[in-house]
């Protein structure tokens, strides 16, 4: 009956890698513990342990039967069971693991001794040492093992660049890196060799390698390559740069998807190709979410093999419009020297135009090093250049909500430059305070279009219903569409009859189709129309 209960409890884990590992264990223990009262006693380890080797060192304390396991446990395939039982017999014996060790494969036959070597050059290489280091402290054996071992040297690496191609997924990239660490040499090497010798039906499993090599690096397979690479490997590199050319293009559709949320997951994966994709990176600059735009400044940073600040500080030097710089600012913001960084471009330090300095002390607001915020852009709303004074504005609107903010901003509205007003506007807006309604409902009537857009674009948010005449005689009278598009976007959200009638006779005569489209949209928002 526990049986029974056993292989419910493994069948129900299966599908996560505890359960494959915990099913694993089992039929591992199954395989050499053949007494039934041991096996009782011993495999339902398996259960909690988490990995293939864990029943063994349960056969420490037992008597000839759990000897005799262990003796079979020597000859199992995996690696793992046959050096936690060099481990448990070394304990029993009272002698070190590596002493243990250094005697099997001493005492085993030279024609018998590749299990035993293999497992030396595995338990040093995943200790990240070399075997003959490892078995250094093995006692007066110890060198004498460590030579049988490099004797052994060519059957070694046949046998783990074997399992490299191994049918279980989870047994390839531990074999690529005890074979690079046996061998003295990178895994990117360890990968081309195995491309030049083997067919091309293995390229998408080295591809792979090199991925999950690149992966744990923090680096991409295309500076790995690059580092690695030498002349005689192109046709290696051909091999896998065909590979990744197939997955690049499967991500492109996702690039261009309507889904910010799945751009974003295509943009993340690119940086795994680094120069590769150093033309999708590129094209990610330009994408409207801020996110995406940030991503794509560190995947080109890493495919160059730079540092972040040195590749954002490049990117602003070069940039001479303000979309240009974004991406690279916008990367530096919540980056270690953000202040510093910031600070110096928008002093004018490494910006072209005006327009990138401002777009500096805007991002001001997500850096959190130096003085509190309100005290670090201070400086800049007095600043003399307009954009300059923009950006700092814009930048209380991504602090938390607070009195001396607000006061700030509202301060803004009476700057002389639209920029820095149509600035204010929009912070005041994303404040929600229905007490600036008159604020923004009075500069309806500025001389200049962008502050009136922005001024019809806030009432949406701090708007009331006294607010909807002016807003309706905006829409009825002003010269510019952008104005009028503002204007009707937001009567739709305050409605009221004076909305209704000001859309209705928009949707129906406006000189402008995108404003007709928007106040008849707008109608269908208030429930007037099909």
């Amino acid at each position: 009956m526990f049986r029974l209960l056993l292989l419910v409890l493994l069948l129900a884990a299966s599908p996560s890698r505890a359960g494959t590992a915990a099913s694993e264990c089992w039929a591992a223990c199954r395989r050499h513990v053949t007494e039934p009262s041991l096996r009782a006693r011993t495999c339902p380890v398996c259960v909690t342990g988490g990995r293939v080797d864990s029943w063994v060192p349960a056969l420490g304390t037992g008597g000839a039967d759990a000897r005799l396991a262990l003796e079979s446990a020597l000859k199992d395939a995996h690696w793992r069971v046959r050096w936690a039982a060099v481990r448990t017999e070394a304990r029993s014996r009272g002698l070190t693991e590596r002493r243990a060790l250094a005697d099997w494969i001493m005492d085993s036959p030279p024609d018998a001794d590749l299990g035993a070597c293999l497992t030396a050059v595995r338990a040093a290489a995943d200790a990240g040492r070399s075997t003959a280091d490892f078995l250094r402290d093995a006692g007066a054996r110890g060198p004498s093992a460590a030579a049988r071992v490099w004797e052994r040297r060519e059957d070694i690496r046949q046998a783990l660049a074997l399992e490299m191609f191994s049918q279980e997924p989870s047994a390839r990239l531990p074999a690529l890196l005890h074979l690079a660490t046996f061998q003295g040499r990178s895994a990117t090497r360890v990968v081309l060799d195995a491309v030049a010798s083997r067919p091309v039906a293995g390229d998408e499993v080295m591809a792979q390698l090199l991925s999950a090599v690149a992966e744990r690096q923090r680096a991409s397979v295309g500076r790995l390559l690059l580092v690695d690479a030498k002349p005689p490997d192109e046709p290696a590199i051909n091999r896998l740069f065909a590979v990744y050319s197939r997955e690049l293009d499967a991500l492109r559709p996702e690039l261009a998807s309507a889904d910010v949320q799945r751009r974003r997951i295509a943009v993340a994966a690119l940086r795994r190709y680094g120069p590769l994709a150093s033309r999708e990176l590129a094209g990610a600059l330009a994408d409207e979410d801020g996110r995406i735009r940030e991503m794509a400044a560190r995947g080109l940073a890493e495919s160059g093999g730079k540092a972040l600040r040195d590749a954002a500080l490049q990117g602003v030097k070069d940039a001479e419009t303000v979309e240009a710089a974004r991406p690279w600012l916008g990367a530096m913001a919540r980056e270690k020297g953000c202040l510093a960084f910031l600070r110096d471009v928008a002093e004018g330090h490494h910006a072209r135009t005006p327009e990138i300095q401002g777009e500096a002390v805007a991002l001001l607001g997500d850096c959190v090093e130096g003085p509190p915020p309100t005290r670090r852009l201070a400086p800049f709303l007095v600043s003399t250049v307009p954009s300059v004074r923009a950006g700092a504005v814009r930048a209380l609107g991504s602090l938390p909500r607070n009195g001396e903010a607000l006061a700030l901003a509202t301060k803004g509205l009476e700057d002389g430059a639209p920029e820095v007003v149509v600035a204010a506007l929009e912070v005041l807006a994303s404040y929600r305070q229905p007490s600036r309604g008159d604020d923004a409902a009075g500069l309806l009537d500025s001389e200049h279009p962008l502050v009136r857009a922005a001024a019809a674009r806030a009432l949406e948010f701090v708007g009331r219903s006294p607010h909807v005449r002016v807003l309706a005689e905006r829409l009825r009278v002003d010269p510019v569409a952008e104005v009028r598009i503002a204007a009707a976007r937001t009567l739709s959200t305050l409605g009221g009859p004076h909305a209704v009638a000001a859309l209705s006779e928009a949707a129906a005569h406006d000189a402008d189709s995108h404003v007709q489209h928007v106040s008849a949209e707008g109608l269908r928002r208030l429930g007037f129309g099909r």
